[in-house]
């Protein structure tokens, strides 16, 4: 059995339309940004499945986005229900059906349950409710929030329903008490509920794990181990007796004393003293062990002097002892939890980065700390890179009726492993198959941040990583102010990455906005050598199509047949959803990012003077007050060292298809500083050129500066 959904209504940032989690079982990786409802899901499952937790709220509670006349008319009311549902392979009457059997709603397989809470104004003072609340005459809602805090909130009261609401069942306590739900905060002070045996949690751990070698014999029955027990456990109180007696020689001089004065205070009646007398149990003994670390030099320290990152993950794994023992039917009968559920709140906040993902990577693999479902809320990348695609769920709080005057936030769950699970009936599965599959191994710590930002810029390569912020500076633009987040994916891979923001694809996407900076890549080929079309995400040699630059497009159209692009993106009319846009060079007359960057800045050679990667460097300079002179063509190609690149460009000139005209002069300059460059070592250096360009005299190519407006907007 696991809980299969969460459903959200009216409470703290879920407006009072329900808002519906689908949650799986084992992980539940809950991620998103601050104040999208991450910490709220975590509540509404303590109010759910812990028997001690308060069923009292508060004002601030409720979700303030109601409408004054909707608040006037009805008093507002908070719902949460969790639908738990069979497991595959669970055995035939198991345990948790047998806790949850008058929770179904569903009694076929799978079995489904339900649990629904709710916190309401009782009917019999709705009528005085709505009356104080019509004889208001403010306009401004918070005076009625007010006046329900003042007048109706210590009215309120709170039910909790199982199997279907409709019917008013209220839960049995007992029923209830089978679930073990344990909350570790992002703010706590483990070392103060840690490191002495009579803590309670300490104590609890040890008592069951004392004697485990024989609690856990599989080769004894149960009578066999409580004899075995017993017999330590008398063993122990002999050698406590001969403890007690050496304690009671030594203080035999000493009692007497201590106890002179009994008599003569009139305590001795009937002849009857005092006199010191006691026996030791071995549980009375816990409160003398302490928690200490033992260094590899054999040095004992205490615990209290770990770091606290270390201490959380020390308390963590005697939480997670705790949570088996208290699963122990055999150990704790009918009182055991049949269901365990740990929740953790920012496991990040005490712990280095190497450590949350071995916490995490423990958490997933370790079978015996008997926690059914997990669910942990997270701001860091390291987390969401530990763990499956499939344990992710996203949190994001979206504006709608943006139009209106007033607008609201909704809170929306999307999850991305379900983008690519549309279609398992059609061709296009094993295409999302494939995506999924490189999306989950594209997903390190540093491209987790897909989840996190609110923007994301996509981009083919390091240049354009590099030098989109600085460039957004010059534009007197902050990507950071935007939470936007430039991602380099390593080549043209986008269509896997935008099924995971396409809304109008699935609606599990994420809604954020996505902006792709793609190169055009124009190619040709020879005439009948070949008829394969370009590939989209890798060159391949077989098809026979070539690199071409832009200069030489459509100048020989008997000899070869030219794409202006290789791109399938930039040349697609695919209609992605309105948060996803494209941004690329002009076609026809660009391929890309250093080559359009040339083609902007024609006159600029500081890319080519301050270069230390260019090996003809003196060449380029001079193209470029050639250039800027306005030389014949002739002239500017006579300079170019002896290439392949300088022999076609003779030829089409000396054909006659080649024109003497300017564009195609800073067309020659932009091909050749593109084939001159080491795309890596360029990238730095030109966005250290343009951080220290104080003069503006760099203009970002259009096609960048719109990306970096439209994604600021």
């Amino acid at each position: 059995m696991y809980i299969s959904e969460l459903k959200v209504t009216n409470f703290r940032g879920f407006t009072c339309e329900p808002t519906t989690i689908e949650l799986k079982e084992g992980i539940n990786v809950i991620i998103g940004q601050n104040n999208a409802g991450k910490t709220t899901i975590i509540k509404a499952l303590e109010i759910l499945f812990d028997n001690k937790s308060t069923k009292k709220l508060n004002i601030t509670d409720f979700n303030h986005n109601i409408e004054l006349e909707k608040l006037k008319l009805y008093p507002p009311k908070i719902c949460i229900s969790a639908k738990l549902l069979e497991s595959d392979n669970e055995e035939s009457y198991s345990d948790e059906l047998v806790t949850v059997a008058n929770w179904l709603t569903n009694i076929g397989i799978p079995f489904e349950a339900t649990i629904t809470f709710e916190f309401f104004l009782p009917e019999n003072e709705v009528d005085t409710y709505k009356k104080l609340m019509g004889s208001m005459v403010s306009t401004d809602i918070n005076d009625y929030w007010k006046a329900i805090e003042q007048h109706f909130l210590k009215k309120y009261v709170s039910k909790t329903y199982v199997g279907n609401p409709d019917l008013k069942n209220q839960v049995n306590s007992s029923e209830l008490s089978r679930f073990d739900f344990q909350f570790l905060s992002a703010i706590r002070d483990v070392e103060r509920d840690l490191f002495k045996g009579n803590n309670a949690l300490l104590k609890e751990v040890i008592d069951f794990y004392m004697d485990y070698d024989i609690k856990n014999d599989g080769n004894l029955d149960v009578n066999e181990k409580l004899d075995r027990i017993k017999s330590k456990k008398d063993s122990f109180a002999l050698e406590s007796k001969q403890l007690l007696k050496s304690l009671k020689d030594r203080m035999r001089q000493g009692e007497e004393q201590i106890l002179k004065y009994v008599k003569s205070t009139g305590a001795g009646i009937d002849n009857s003293k005092p006199i010191f007398e006691g026996e030791i149990q071995d549980t009375e003994l816990y409160s003398a062990l302490r928690l200490i670390v033992e260094k590899e030099t054999g040095i004992k320290l205490p615990a209290t002097s770990n770091g606290l990152g270390y201490n959380n993950l020390i308390y963590i794994s005697l939480l997670l002892s705790k949570m088996q023992k208290d699963s122990s039917g055999e150990y704790l009968g009918s009182n055991s939890k049949v269901f365990s559920i740990l929740a953790i709140e920012e496991p990040e906040a005490h712990l280095h980065p190497s450590m949350q993902y071995k916490f995490l990577q423990f958490l997933k693999s370790n079978k015996e700390s008997e926690v059914r479902q997990i669910f942990i809320t997270s701001h860091s990348p390291n987390i969401t890179a530990a763990v499956d695609l499939e344990d992710i769920i996203v949190l994001q709080k979206l504006n709608i009726d943006t139009e209106t005057e007033n607008p609201k936030e909704v809170v929306r769950a999307a999850y991305p492993y379900k983008v690519f699970e549309n279609n398992k009936n059609n061709a296009q599965y094993e295409e999302d198959k494939k995506s999924k599959d490189y999306v989950k191994r594209f997903l390190d710590v540093t491209k987790a941040d897909l989840f996190f930002a609110k923007n994301i810029i996509l981009v083919e390569g390091i240049a354009e990583q590099l030098v989109l912020p600085e460039f957004a500076r010059k534009l007197g633009l902050c990507l950071e102010d935007s939470h936007t987040t430039v991602i380099n994916i390593g080549g043209r891979y986008f269509d896997h990455f935008l099924k995971l923001f396409d809304t109008n694809r699935s609606p599990y996407a994420i809604n954020k906005k996505i902006a792709c900076i793609t190169d055009l890549d124009p190619v040709r080929k020879k005439i009948n050598e070949g008829t394969k079309d370009v590939q989209d995400e890798v060159e391949d040699d077989s098809s026979n199509w070539e690199k071409c630059q832009p200069i030489f497009l459509g100048l020989n159209n008997e000899l070869f047949e030219y794409k202006k692009t290789s791109n399938k993106l930039a040349d697609s009319s695919e209609s992605f959803s309105s948060n996803i846009r494209v941004f690329t060079q002009p076609i026809g007359l660009s391929s890309t990012f250093e080559y359009e960057l040339v083609r902007t800045n024609p006159t600029n050679d500081v890319f080519v003077k301050s270069s230390s990667s260019i090996s003809n460097k003196k060449e380029l300079i001079e193209l470029y007050k050639m250039v800027k002179g306005d030389e014949a063509i002739e002239e500017i190609i006579k300079r170019i060292r002896k290439s392949k690149f300088k022999t076609e460009l003779l030829e089409s000139l000396q054909s006659g298809v080649l024109q003497d005209q300017k564009d195609n002069k800073i067309s020659l300059l932009a091909s050749r500083y593109l084939l001159s460059v080491k795309k890596g070592e360029a990238a730095q250096e030109i966005a250290y050129l343009i951080s220290v360009d104080k003069e503006d005299l760099i203009c970002p190519p259009d096609y960048i500066s719109e990306a970096i407006k439209w994604i600021s907007q």
